[in-house]
């Protein structure tokens, strides 16, 4: 990054938060930190406390994930996705800050047959997919210069996310039922970081997409996860179906990559990236 501008980390506890701050370690780039209690991002006084005139590049990994839980929640996802979006964009507007943040497949319908486009309209199928679409649009109504990076199906060694949770079944059963009919793209923590640093250092603006190269369903993700943990265990395919939840996760959520790749070129497949975390699960 030229000048080197200060760099403000919100919610470094988080499963991204975690993957930025390893990579900012490693590479020695100094940055600040933004976490709850003392950071609220629903709360612009006390956003206003940690974007001060001195940061240049904000990257807002606070979120609300509980995608069942929005169904029921939403006011409170809105909250957090939308408003606290809008209220951290009108805060990195007044410092001349770069706000980087991170919006989702849920923003569209999952009916598409091809790949979502960077400028496909907003479509969302459920709660947690609206309130992620109304924080894209805040940001950009507020004037800000902002890079948000959509993806899709994070996981990492650490936290709470489906390769740890298969992970597990897998050591405890002998037989798992994983929905094949939910088709996109997953996407390591610790590439998104890397791949974001890149982006930022590179000059990119607007929204583009980020993920692990390649596509699968979560059938065939699981597969390669429970094998690696338990050889024994069989992974049967089913319909989403046969294992209702609160909320409707789209079929079909394969973002593009083509802009992303144009700047900072292939990404890696998602048998490539699942390869590294696996390594790295205790």
């Amino acid at each position: 990054m030229s000048a080197a501008p200060t760099i403000l980390l919100v919610a470094p506890r988080g499963m991204l938060g975690r993957a930025w701050c390893e990579l900012l370690d490693a590479k020695a780039i100094p940055y600040r930190t933004a976490a709850r209690p003392e950071f609220d991002i629903t709360d612009p006084q006390s956003i206003a406390r940690f974007v001060t005139p001195d940061i240049g590049v904000v990257i807002n990994c606070s979120a609300y994930t509980n995608v069942d839980g929005a169904e029921t929640n939403e006011q409170e996802a809105t909250r957090i996705n939308g408003e606290g979006a809008g209220y951290l964009a009108a805060a990195c507007k007044a410092a001349d800050a770069l706000l980087v943040h991170y919006s989702t497949d849920y923003v569209f319908n999952g009916k598409a047959s091809e790949p979502y486009k960077i400028d496909a309209p907003h479509d969302p199928c459920n709660a947690y997919g609206r309130s992620k679409a109304a924080g894209e649009t805040a940001i950009r109504e507020s004037g800000c210069e902002h890079l948000i990076l959509r993806t899709s199906w994070l996981y990492a060694p650490w936290g709470k996310n489906f390769v740890l949770t298969i992970t597990k079944y897998a050591k405890e059963r002998p037989t798992l039922k994983v929905v094949n009919d939910q088709r996109g793209r997953p996407t390591s923590t610790q590439h998104l970081s890397t791949a974001s640093l890149r982006l930022i250092e590179e000059g990119a603006r607007g929204t583009l997409h980020v993920t692990d190269g390649g596509q699968c369903t979560w059938y065939d993700f699981a597969k390669i996860i429970a094998h690696r943990a338990n050889p024994a265990c069989q992974v049967v395919p089913c319909t989403s179906a046969e294992y209702p939840l609160p909320a409707v996760r789209p079929f079909y959520s394969v973002l593009e990559l083509g802009p992303t790749e144009a700047i900072i070129g292939p990404m890696p497949s998602w048998e490539h990236n699942l390869g590294r975390v696996l390594d790295g699960i205790a």
